[in-house]
């Protein structure tokens, strides 16, 4: 017996029509495990806060009170899982994450079982319950390796991967470069994302520091643009105020 969410079904609805039309969508990454700190993200107008299973403070334990705080201030509750595992996938998607973003897909291959994960038989082998669980789910498998970047025409290809999402950093340092748009390496590989997601007209996400740099994300096609984290926003407003007050 499948227990769906009883909330704003449309929400979710409207939010994977968006994606999947690749109209901008604006998030925020949350690494604090609080859902005081969830909601004031959600409720300052962003379309979705990605809580950080795979770095952040979070556990499952987490997911269903900060999934159910984002939702009520108006934004979309994703997570970023620990690793491409179909019992990390299946559980943030049971525990009220309407989506997820998936690290450590190097291959097709791989995302083909990522993609099984996500989705209900006949389409995938995820198993059916969760009493928070969306029923269609969407799935972003991460770019975040040389791998990864080599084999993403086919990555994208698979059926049930419905975009993928970019670690500027992680990707850096497999490329060995320096972590910036205008390295004469990262730069290159980054046009290449955008132009494989383009070409088949899927959604493309990215990691952006600050909102000079998300801008140029999108003009570059990226639609889903993380563009503040909880803990940088944190500690740089509280950096900057103590700088201002010491002057």
């Amino acid at each position: 017996m499948r227990l769906w969410f009883a909330g704003p079904m449309s929400l979710a609805a409207n939010f994977r029509s968006r994606l999947t039309a690749r109209e901008p969508l604006y998030g925020a990454w949350s690494a604090i495990p609080s859902l005081l700190s969830v909601r004031l993200l959600a409720a300052a107008g962003f379309d979705y806060v990605v809580i950080d299973l795979q770095h952040g403070g979070a556990t499952e334990s987490d997911l269903p009170a900060m999934t159910t705080a984002i939702r009520l201030a108006g934004a979309t509750p994703v997570g970023r899982v620990r690793h491409a595992h179909p019992a990390d996938i299946g559980r943030a998607l049971d525990l009220g994450c309407e989506g997820v973003i998936v690290p450590n897909v190097d291959s097709a291959a791989q995302a083909r079982e990522v993609a099984g994960a996500v989705r209900y038989p006949p389409a995938g082998y995820r198993s059916a319950g969760g009493a928070l669980a969306t029923e269609e789910p969407f799935c972003l498998v991460m770019v975040e390796s040389v791998a990864a970047v080599t084999d993403l025409p086919a990555t994208l290809a698979v059926d049930g991967v419905d975009g993928v999402y970019v670690g500027p950093r992680d990707l850096s340092l497999a490329l060995g470069c320096h972590l910036d748009p205008d390295d004469r390496v990262l730069g290159p590989a980054l046009a290449q994302i955008w132009a494989a997601c383009a070409t088949v007209g899927k959604p493309v996400g990215v990691h952006a520091t600050d909102a000079t740099l998300a801008r140029r994300y999108r003009e570059g096609g990226c639609t889903l643009l993380t563009c503040a984290a909880d803990a940088v926003a944190i500690t740089r407003d509280a950096s900057a105020q103590l700088r201002a007050v010491r002057s």
